[in-house]
């Protein structure tokens, strides 16, 4: 024998309720709701996005030229040393393109020069005497740029982030082939 179903008691809103309130909570809504948001003002920071590509770029920059002073310095070392500036070259490059084909507002940067043409932004790093420390130097440098860009990684958006990860691993690459041999 089945058991007769008893009648559920209802609970929260009816769906007639709902339709009378929705279309007003709507206006509400519509009326009060603040201006919309166009992107960043003029006059306003960059986002962190672009600061960690403006950055990425400049440091790949200056290992470019930091490579052209050790070179300069110890001419026997252009041969091994050529290939390595010449990836840092191509990664200012990227992030350089990243940011025109993202719509970057900010001019980019142009990439550097080759050895002795062209002002640097920073105090040149003085070159040790030995091939063995310049080469050091570099590695050190490298690594510390890697560093960076893993950590500046962590909060980039996807494509930045891809070239980020990318470029931190050449760098690692880098520092490694400078310390062996």
């Amino acid at each position: 024998m089945p058991f007769p179903l008893a009648p559920r008691a209802r609970t929260g809103p009816r769906r007639r309720s709902l339709l009378t309130v929705a279309p007003a909570a709507l206006l509400a809504a519509g009326c009060s709701a603040g201006p919309r948001d166009t992107g960043p003002a003029a006059d306003s920071p960059p986002p962190a996005s672009e600061r960690a590509r403006v950055r990425a770029a400049r440091d790949s920059r200056e290992l470019a030229e930091r490579y052209d002073v050790v070179i300069a310095a110890h001419a026997g070392l252009a041969q091994r040393l050529g290939p390595l500036r010449e990836n840092a070259v191509r990664h200012a490059k990227a992030f350089e393109e990243l940011g025109t084909s993202a719509g970057s507002a900010s001019p980019s940067p142009k990439s550097p020069a080759p050895t002795g043409t062209g002002p640097s932004a920073s105090a040149p790093v003085p070159v040790p005497a030995k091939e063995k420390d310049a080469l050091s130097g570099l590695a050190a440098a490298e690594r510390e740029i890697a560093g960076r860009r893993l950590e500046a990684l962590l909060d980039a958006p996807a494509e930045l982030a891809g070239l980020l990860a990318s470029v931190a691993a050449a760098g690692a690459a880098h520092a490694f082939l400078l310390t062996e041999g």
